[in-house]
């Protein structure tokens, strides 16, 4: 089981948003500053592939004899 198994999306989120604060801040060496954006990189991308498989999980509902269909809303006119 990889890091991006083993990470929740709120941890994930909760783990950015401090890297965001920290860079903002403004007041940390070059160097670490680098790290630190690389890891909200990562962290960033743990994100949206975890959205996407959500994503993907909804567009999808199971029938009543077990059957996965496609789902999708049409939009009001």
């Amino acid at each position: 089981m990889n890091e991006e198994d083993k990470i929740t999306f709120e941890q994930a989120m909760e783990k950015l948003e401090a890297i965001v604060e920290k860079l903002e801040e403004g007041d940390i060496p070059l160097e670490e500053a680098i790290s630190i954006y690389k890891e909200g990189m990562d962290l960033s991308r743990i994100c949206q592939e975890k959205l996407k498989n959500v994503e993907e999980q909804l567009t999808q509902i199971i029938t009543e004899d077990g059957i996965k269909e496609d789902f999708s809303i049409g939009e009001d006119e």
